[in-house]
């Protein structure tokens, strides 16, 4: 997901690099795993090596997704003199292409060696079936993290980013989490998964809302660029309020308890993103509010799944 990091004028290499990791887009990879591992607690099903190695494995990929669309960016033209948000690695010379290629390689092998080892300690030699039916979904969401911006064709340009992250933010993240802990799927946790790919295609759409004219220029045809300002930020309350509802209806279904309504702490925060993404027009006004967004389902998630198992 593109939601940069600002890297100053000469940074040392490893600077560079942990720039290129993006640090605030990880507050999602993390929700994701959390709401998933929140749901197995309260169905008393929560396996804490799964959820650790769960953690691990979205971590690289995060970071592998983050480091192909530095280089896929720069290749293709989205990064490039007109860009309005913060430059990055590959854009401003800090870490060469061919060497961001090779920082794909290495989380590319990060992530499937720790993906191999969570399916291993969930489903052992017994579940073969399941081992490789989650095998593929792995594979896939490397192919995913790289392909975004960094393949011939990236699917990123294509418009189709969003439907990326609220499958594998949301439905794979958490339902995937759930799953390897309890082996089997109940129906409502499908609200909570809701949720975060809600949450996460918002935090995509403010970059894409703040990158618009560059996206343009470079033929990026992101959901803003093909919607228009206006109707991106209306797109925008319609992600936060899909979110919320979803939260809302799954208490609902389940209630048992006052403390399930918890998450409603967190709202204020919600509601000063939509109204700040819908005030605010310049990119520099605007990219403040990625990373209070991933903050802010961050917080979400926690006040939402500590509702539920308390």
């Amino acid at each position: 997901m593109d939601t940069t990091e600002h890297i100053s004028p000469n940074p040392g290499l490893a600077k560079a690099w942990i720039s290129a990791f993006r640090p605030r887009t990880l507050p999602l990879a993390l929700s994701c795993i959390g709401m998933g591992g929140f749901m197995a607690a309260a169905h008393g099903v929560f396996n804490g090596t799964v959820v650790a190695l769960c953690v691990l494995t979205t971590l690289f990929l995060q970071i592998l997704s983050n480091l192909a669309n530095d280089y896929g960016d720069s290749k293709h033209g989205a990064d490039s003199v007109h860009r309005e948000g913060p430059k990055r690695a590959v854009q401003a010379g800090h870490i060469q292409a061919a060497h961001m290629k090779k920082g794909m390689l290495v989380f590319s092998l990060l992530s499937l060696v720790s993906g191999l080892s969570l399916l291993w300690v969930a489903f052992g030699a017994e579940g073969l079936l399941l081992f490789l039916v989650f095998l593929v979904l792995g594979l896939a969401a490397i192919w995913a993290a790289i392909n975004y911006t960094a393949g011939d064709k990236p699917y990123g340009y294509a418009g189709l980013g969003d439907i990326a992250v609220f499958v594998f933010f949301g439905l794979v993240g958490v339902l995937g989490t759930y799953f390897l802990q309890a082996q089997e799927l109940q129906a409502e946790v499908l609200l909570p998964a809701l949720v975060c790919g809600f949450f996460a295609t918002a935090v995509l759409n403010v970059n894409n809302i703040r990158d618009i004219k560059s996206d343009t220029l470079a033929g990026k045809n992101s959901i803003p660029v093909r919607l228009g300002p206006k109707r991106a930020r209306i797109y925008h309350l319609v992600l936060l309020l899909g979110g919320v509802l979803s939260a809302v209806l799954y208490v609902v279904l389940t209630f048992y308890s006052i403390w399930q309504l918890l998450f409603v702490l967190a709202l204020p925060l919600v509601v000063a993103n939509g109204l700040n993404v819908w005030r605010k027009q310049t990119a520099p006004e605007l990219d403040p509010y990625l990373k209070q967004m991933a903050l802010t389902t961050l917080l979400f998630v926690l006040l939402f799944g500590i509702g539920q198992v308390v």
